[in-house]
């Protein structure tokens, strides 16, 4: 089969995919899987390769992604039960004062971001949100819009969140990298987006708590566990992670040091280590039984499930694509352009991310697209994390009416759908923005 047809049949197959999941509200988990076995037969592929492919993308993609997001669920549902998210806010806004309470804020979510869902995260802390800009008279915006940007660039950039751990997963990045120049990316765009733009846009729009919404102001409990603890627990893994990643660099490969440090430092052991500490001093050192324990754990499971499973359907995506020849010619196609490969990766996440509303479906399609090109020019080590960090700043861009992030902010701070595209959205571009222009600049010096 041509070239030309091949790259025909990608093009369908992605046009499909935005239909099934956009205008016929397929789950897409199945419309992923539904596509990737339609452009495998559509390539020509021998039908019993295509489900060979299927199952070689789900097992290679999950045997690393379903461990640690899984771990990483736990982690952060013990966190959320033991009222640690409000233990961070409390004490850095007593730290920085009421005045600079939006830096505490975008902080806070930064720091709270790293183990817990998004969502979760917000509804958590929203009221501290409400308590303050009572208090104040300020609009929610001034407050809520640092926490925003706070959680939502951390869930995007930062490991061992699902949407950075998948992309580095289906392209071969190293996470230690990934790690770092997550935060190189998202100090800037959530400073940027956060207590900089929060401040602006609440001089504009002036929100008030909704009157649908009950009120339960947060208040300083001696019951919450320690700051320093908290802080401890969730950075634990990180470090570990990036010593694991910097020892790879600085010691000899054979050196028994290094190899300590990468077992030590591998997400399996590091997360491990993280969530058997926060089920210990988190939880039956603060009072929960074992059962309950392992009820958190286990519930912890049901949203990270999901995720689990769509970012395996991405990894069959991914397989199809290489095994049927497609990814060899798209790769060819990408080379060729002479755009850079991080500049490909933002635009591509972000025509998926606009098109279809969902993040993690941007970033494993995207991760997708653009592995036969990683292939293609043979990049390894840190140039594949700025690429992960590009996808995961393609996929935050304009968030509008197809995101339910969007519709979570706009009733929880009783915003019509035109002030919510004016902040919300606009935040969300900020930090899309920032972070792929530190990406981009840093390209210039790795590669």
């Amino acid at each position: 089969m041509s070239g030309s047809a091949l790259i025909l049949i990608v093009i369908a197959g992605i046009s499909l995919l935005l239909f099934l999941i956009i205008r016929s509200k397929l789950h897409a988990f199945v419309a992923l899987l539904l596509v990737s076995l339609l452009v495998g037969v559509a390539a020509g592929m021998p039908l019993k390769g295509v489900i060979e492919s299927i199952q070689n993308g789900m097992g290679g993609t999950l045997g690393f992604v379903a461990v640690v997001v899984g771990l990483g669920a736990m982690f952060g549902q013990m966190l959320e039960v033991s009222g640690g998210a409000e233990r961070l806010a409390q004490t850095l806004i007593k730290k920085f004062g009421e005045n600079k309470a939006q830096w505490a804020l975008g902080i806070t979510g930064f720091i709270v971001a790293i183990p817990v869902f998004f969502d979760v995260g917000f509804i958590i802390l929203v009221p501290i949100v409400y308590g303050l800009a009572k208090k104040t008279g300020r609009s929610l915006l001034y407050y809520g819009i640092p926490l925003l940007a706070g959680l939502a660039v951390t869930h995007s950039f930062i490991p061992p969140t699902p949407g950075p751990i998948a992309v580095a997963e289906l392209i071969g990045a190293d996470l230690g990298w990934v790690i770092l120049f997550g935060f190189i990316a998202g100090i800037p765009a959530m400073i940027l987006a956060g207590p900089m733009f929060g401040k602006y846009i609440a001089k504009k729009i002036h929100a008030t708590i909704p009157d649908y919404m009950e009120i339960e102001e947060k208040k300083f409990d001696k019951d919450l566990p320690s700051f320093g603890l908290i802080a401890s627990i969730i950075f634990i893994p990180l470090v570990l992670i990036l010593a694991n990643t910097v020892s790879g660099v600085v010691l000899p490969e054979k050196s028994g040091l290094r190899s300590f440090f990468t077992f030590l430092g591998h997400p399996f052991v590091a997360l491990t280590i993280a969530t058997l500490l926060a089920f210990y001093l988190l939880g039956q050192k603060r009072g929960f039984t074992k059962q309950e324990i392992q009820g958190i754990a286990t519930k912890a499971l049901e949203p990270a499930g999901i995720i689990i499973l769509v970012t395996g359907a991405g990894g069959v995506f991914k397989q199809i694509l290489i095994d049927s020849g497609v990814g060899n010619v798209l790769g060819d196609m990408m080379a060729s352009s002479s755009l850079p490969p991080v500049l490909l990766a933002f635009l591509i996440a972000a025509i998926v991310r606009v098109s279809q509303g969902s993040a993690t479906v941007a970033m494993v399609t995207s991760a997708g697209l653009i592995a036969p090109l990683i292939e293609t020019l043979g990049l390894t080590g840190p140039v594949l994390g700025l690429i992960v960090i590009a996808i995961a700043a393609g996929a935050t861009i304009l968030s509008h009416v197809n995101d339910s992030g969007f519709w979570l902010v706009n009733r929880y701070f009783g915003l019509d759908v035109k002030d919510t595209l004016k902040s919300w959205t606009i935040m969300e571009t900020i930090i899309a923005i920032v972070g792929f222009a530190v990406v981009l600049v840093l390209s210039w010096f790795i590669s």
